[in-house]
C-alpha cells in the first residue's frame, strides 16, 4: 500500500513538472488518501498485534 501512495507522489511532482494541473490534483489526492490508509492500518496492526505473552 505505501508503495502505491510512493507511485502516485511521484506521478504528481513529474505532472507538476510537466504543468497537467488535473492530473496533478488526481495523483495528489490519490496519493494523500493511501498513505493516510496506510498509516491507520500501520496503527491498527501495531495496536492488535501479536503479544508475548510470559
Amino acid at each position: 500500500m505505501l508503495k502505491w501512495s510512493v507511485i502516485f507522489l511521484v506521478i504528481a511532482i513529474v505532472a507538476g513538472i510537466f504543468g497537467f494541473f488535473g492530473l496533478v490534483e488526481a495523483a495528489a489526492t490519490i496519493a494523500k488518501v493511501l498513505f493516510f490508509l496506510f498509516l491507520i492500518l500501520f496503527v491498527v496492526s501495531l495496536l492488535t498485534g501479536r503479544r508475548k505473552t510470559y
